[in-house]
């Protein structure tokens, strides 16, 4: 008998991992379990996917894609007339609101790369690009302490249960925001003999010496 053509099946199965994810946990995530919520034979799931971790690492690439989407449907950075810090607080509150097990999965899947290798160059993806789109609007040490301080914000929303203070979030954004123009074009004042740390450098991107 031929072979059916399914070209959806690999997206079948990489939404199925993401919903066995949400429903157990990374513990919980397997070849035998994502082929079962997928409906297909478990050879399928090992054919698209050799090993877990690129399972792991679709999943996670999709569950980035959350709050990307968020950031483009608001378009507020393209106007240089926008508080930024309001700008960002407003992202994390519709981000927040919207569906809370897709937020809470990207983070479950984003905080797996501590134990699994595999899945670090693909969060790193994340917080590198948020940093390029702050990068436009600030300079590039201040766009990667405002990426942390995002990231803070949301992960204590999810894990106190504490309803997100949008009005606090901006606060705080905005004191960063703010000292680095009080610091100027710069952001930071380096300590005497280093420079400021770039997204580059950590990537082996930059020289030694340059």
């Amino acid at each position: 008998m031929p072979r059916r053509y399914d070209p959806e099946r690999r997206q079948r199965i990489i939404d199925a991992a993401m919903r066995v994810v949400g429903e157990k946990g990374i513990a919980g995530l397997s070849h035998r379990s994502a082929a079962a919520e997928a409906d297909v034979p478990l050879g399928s799931t090992t054919y698209h996917f050799k090993t877990l971790d690129e399972l792991m690492v679709a999943a996670l690439r999709q569950a980035n894609e959350g709050f990307a989407k968020v950031v483009a449907a608001r378009g507020g950075l393209a106007d240089p007339q926008t508080d930024l810090a309001a700008e960002l607080a407003g992202w994390m509150g519709e981000w927040l609101a919207g569906d809370r097990t897709a937020v809470e999965l990207e983070y479950e899947l984003y905080l797996a790369a501590l134990r699994r290798p595999a899945l670090r160059p693909v969060a790193a993806e994340c917080t590198e690009g948020l940093a390029e789109v702050l990068s436009r609007r600030t300079d590039p040490v201040t766009a990667r302490a405002l990426v942390a301080l995002i990231d803070g914000i949301c992960l204590q929303a999810l894990l106190t249960g504490v309803p997100y203070d949008e009005a606090y979030a901006r606060e705080v954004l905005g004191r960063v925001v703010a000292g680095a123009g009080r610091r100027g074009a710069g952001g930071v004042r380096p300590v005497a003999g280093r420079r400021p740390p770039r997204v580059a450098d950590q990537q082996g991107d930059v020289p030694p010496g340059t």
